[in-house]
C-alpha cells in the first residue's frame, strides 16, 4: 500500500515553493493546487495571503535542525490549527488513514497547515528523522521532503547540487 500522506507532503513542498516569495501570483498558487487535485481553484488576494502565512509556519518544520525540533513545531501547529484526528477511507487506493481538518473549517491557510502537518508528522514517525530540509544552496533555500531512503539530502534538486559543486570547483581552481 502507498504511503497515504506522501502526496500531501509533496503538495506542501510545491506550494511553499510558490508561496515563499514576496508577492506570489494567485494564478501560480491555484495552478499548484490544481496539479495536486484541487478542482476549479480561484483564489482571492486574502486567500493567497492566508496561504503565505501558513507557508511561513510550515517552513519552520523544514528548517528544524533535528527530529525533536521538527516534532515540537508540528505539535504546536496541531495545537493551533487542527481539530481532532479521524480515520477516513475517502481516497481511493489508500484505505483507512488518519485525517485532520482545520479546527474552524477555516481558510485555505488553515487547511494547508493541517493537511501538510499531518503528512509531515506521518513521515517523521515513519522515518524517525526530520521530514525534510531547506536547500543548502545560498541562492535557493527552498524546502524539500525526505521521502526516500538513502543518505540525507542537502539540496532541493540535482540542479542546485550541481550548481554548488561547480561553484566550489571554480573557487578551488
Amino acid at each position: 500500500m502507498a504511503f497515504p500522506h506522501r502526496d500531501s507532503v509533496q503538495r506542501a513542498v510545491d506550494l511553499l515553493g510558490v508561496l515563499l516569495v514576496s508577492d506570489p501570483a494567485p494564478a501560480a498558487v491555484a495552478e499548484v493546487l490544481r496539479a495536486h487535485g484541487e478542482p476549479d481553484v480561484r483564489l482571492s488576494a486574502a486567500e493567497v495571503s492566508s496561504l503565505q502565512v501558513a507557508a511561513r509556519e510550515l517552513r519552520e518544520v523544514f528548517a528544524a535542525p533535528d527530529v525533536a525540533s521538527a516534532a515540537s513545531v508540528l505539535n504546536a501547529l496541531f495545537a493551533a490549527y487542527a481539530g481532532p484526528p479521524r480515520l477516513t477511507d475517502h481516497e481511493e487506493g489508500y484505505g483507512w488513514h488518519l485525517h485532520v481538518d482545520a479546527a474552524d473549517d477555516g481558510p485555505w491557510g488553515a487547511w494547508l497547515v493541517t493537511s501538510s502537518a499531518l503528512g509531515l508528522a506521518a513521515l517523521l514517525a515513519e522515518r524517525q528523522d526530520v521530514p525534510g530540509g531547506l536547500c543548502a544552496s545560498p541562492s535557493c533555500g527552498k524546502p524539500f521532503a525526505h521521502t526516500g531512503g538513502g543518505s540525507p539530502r542537502k539540496f532541493c534538486s540535482a540542479r542546485c547540487a550541481t550548481r554548488e559543486r561547480v561553484a566550489a570547483h571554480r573557487a578551488r581552481a
